[in-house]
């Protein structure tokens, strides 16, 4: 693979490090954007998730399915604005996408111990971290694995809805594997296209559009990767 400075035009040694110290600050803001839409999903769902006041009216009632599935309209409707929406928008729509999904993940908190979802958290930020890295540093094209990776995942988002009305143990251990690789791999491939994808000569609002997706891409990995982990690790009430 041909290194991402020759192809930008960056092939001199001081236009080379120019452009690896612009791409290490791009880089650091969409972990920064990741990182603290983590703090304000984790937060929510904590408050939500420990205060009966809160989850009671909604996970007792019809409600709980409209914020089980609210994150995954936001899902759809990114996916259909991302050419469209302005940087500003983008960054509204990540922090209300993240605070949704704190509401979301409020239940786990009603099923599984603290413990156990700290232990958890750690896990899967242990193996996030990693395999993130690697798709940084590696020399290696990883594009060539991304069609797989998405008919991997079309495939576990099928299995999870088919088991919603079967409720299958086995069909559930075998999402849940399935499941980890596949969004283990979608992380190093996202970091390495995040990488590929940024140029230093966008203006300054293409980056902050790029930083904002970049940061979502790589936050629903490490979302999904944590409550796959918690059917193995976790600990019930």
């Amino acid at each position: 693979m041909q290194p991402v400075q020759q192809r930008y035009g960056f092939g001199t040694a001081r236009s080379a490090a120019l452009f690896d110290e612009a791409l290490r600050q791009h880089m650091l803001r969409v972990y920064n954007y990741m990182g603290s839409g983590l703090v304000v999903t984790g937060l929510i769902a904590f408050i939500v998730g420990t205060t009966p006041a809160l989850y009671v009216p909604i996970f007792s009632t019809p409600l709980k399915w409209v914020v089980m599935l609210a994150p995954l309209a936001f899902v759809f409707f990114f996916s259909f604005r991302i050419q469209t929406m302005s940087a500003g928008a983008a960054q509204m729509a990540f922090w209300a996408f993240c605070a949704v999904m704190g509401l979301s993940l409020a239940s786990v908190f009603l099923v599984f111990t603290g413990t156990s979802i700290a232990r958890t958290f750690f896990i899967a930020a242990t193996m996030f971290g990693a395999t993130s890295l690697y798709g940084y540093v590696t020399k290696r094209d990883l594009s060539k694995f991304g069609s797989f990776l998405m008919m991997g995942l079309i495939g576990v988002i099928i299995a999870s809805i088919v088991n919603i009305f079967f409720g299958s143990s086995a069909l559930q251990f075998a999402i849940s594997v399935i499941g980890i690789v596949v969004f283990v791999g979608l992380t190093a491939w996202d970091t390495q296209n995040i990488k590929e994808q940024y140029a230093d000569h966008f203006d300054q609002a293409s980056q902050q559009k790029l930083a904002v997706f970049g940061a979502l891409s790589l936050y629903l990995n490490f979302v999904n990767i944590f409550q796959l982990l918690l059917n193995f690790t976790g600990e019930r009430e």
